[in-house]
């Protein structure tokens, strides 16, 4: 899938989200005057160079589950650094079509994707919609 792929995706599963897009990336709210995104769609290695995005055609999905879906995939949650570092969770965070933790997130319940494919997007679909779900909730 393709970065806009994925944005016309996530527009047709939750139309009533609003999307901001600043500097190449996405950020996908429940509701419009939300804060927190739900998702993100990330395209660079301007947040963090975890994932090394300056590849050619590589992008992240970063979406926000419940603590307990956390555990379910991963495992505990890491305690999160006093710094905004990359944790180690023994992921290979450059790794394409692989669900994983987010490298600087995973202690807030953030997980992420390179360039999912299509099998694996449809494994996100009810992650979404729970990231979706939790979300709308905080305002």
């Amino acid at each position: 899938m393709t970065p806009n792929d994925v944005l016309v995706e996530l527009g047709r599963l939750f139309p009533e989200s609003s999307v901001i897009h600043a500097d190449g990336d996405s950020y996908f709210m429940a509701k419009a005057d939300q804060k927190m995104p739900f998702a993100t769609l990330v395209t660079s290695d301007q947040h963090d160079a975890a994932s090394n995005l300056n590849r050619e055609g590589v992008y992240r999905l970063n979406l926000g589950v419940k603590r307990d879906t956390y555990i379910t995939l991963f495992g505990a949650v890491p305690k999160p650094h006093t710094a905004w570092d990359v944790i180690d969770t023994g992921h290979n965070y450059a790794a394409l079509d692989t669900l994983m933790p987010h490298p600087i997130y995973a202690p807030m319940g953030w997980i992420c994707v390179l360039n999912p494919g299509a099998a694996t997007f449809e494994r996100l679909r009810p992650l979404l919609q729970e990231a979706y779900e939790k979300a709308g909730r905080h305002q």
